[in-house]
């Protein structure tokens, strides 16, 4: 099977996957200060389970949210068809990839695989492996935190540079 790529910045192909991206303000969304605190241990944003039905829907996730230091979570369910334009997706190995302005981490299913989840630097392409194998029917949150840079002297506004859903084969 080719690579098969869907821009889930696309309304089209999230329909393919059921998906619909929401974005919450701040590290924290809903909390004061964005919920920034001292020692922080985290942010549920990231958990699979985490309510984000009161989060606005996101249509586009290129457009510049904010300005100076602030954090944006960017999250979006998919779920694995069994075809995407004829061909049969599942048993191959399933991506997520993006580009974040400017620091970002990819969270799947509550979990970040610290060598590969974190996009360290401004603006670098990143990977994510989702499966390495497909389950036609299976669920999958995708939580991005991204936050505005660089930290010292921020600029600009938070936004992913693109979004992608890749199948590929395992062979």
């Amino acid at each position: 099977m080719p690579r098969i790529a869907l821009d889930l910045n696309k309304a089209a192909d999230r329909q393919k996957v059921h998906g619909e991206w929401r974005v919450g303000h701040g590290f924290v969304p809903g909390e004061a200060n964005e919920g920034l605190t001292t020692q922080s241990a985290g942010s549920d944003a990231r958990l699979k389970d985490y309510d984000d039905s009161g989060w606005e829907v996101c249509a586009n996730v290129r457009q510049s949210h904010s300005s100076g230091f602030t954090f944006i979570w960017y999250r979006i369910t998919v779920e694995v068809p069994q075809r995407v334009d004829g061909a049969t997706v599942a048993g191959n190995r399933l991506w997520f990839e993006t580009s974040a302005d400017n620091y970002g981490e990819v969270w799947v299913d509550g979990e970040l695989n610290r060598s590969t989840g974190a996009i360290v630097g401004l603006n670098l392409p990143h990977r994510v492996e989702i499966s390495p194998s497909a389950v036609t029917g299976a669920k999958h949150v995708i939580a991005c935190l991204v936050a505005n840079g660089p930290l010292g002297a921020p600029r600009g506004g938070v936004f992913l540079r693109y979004a992608t859903l890749a199948f590929e084969s395992s062979n």
